[in-house]
């Protein structure tokens, strides 16, 4: 499950961030939620701790595949703009 990192950058104050790490679908499967709320996407919380109590944390095994799309979605939608290393 390797991704390469992408950095984004804010346009307004160029500061750089970068979208997951090699570790972010461990701290996933392992935080769930709490991973979610540290990263201040709060849907994906939300919906991660329903989902946790729906299915007993079933969830957490499909989740951590989905980890760079939504780290990446998230930047985009907030205006960033990715950066290539």
């Amino acid at each position: 499950m390797e991704v390469s990192l992408v950095e984004f950058e804010n346009p307004e104050n160029g500061y750089r961030e970068k979208a997951g790490g090699k570790l972010s679908w461990l701290w996933v499967f392992l935080l769930g939620p709490i991973y979610w709320a540290v990263k201040g996407i709060w849907r994906h919380a939300v919906v991660n701790l329903a989902l946790a109590f729906l299915n007993w944390g079933l969830c957490q095994f499909v989740y951590v595949f989905f980890t760079y799309s939504i780290l990446r979605k998230h930047y985009l939608k907030m205006g960033w703009k990715e950066v290539s290393n």
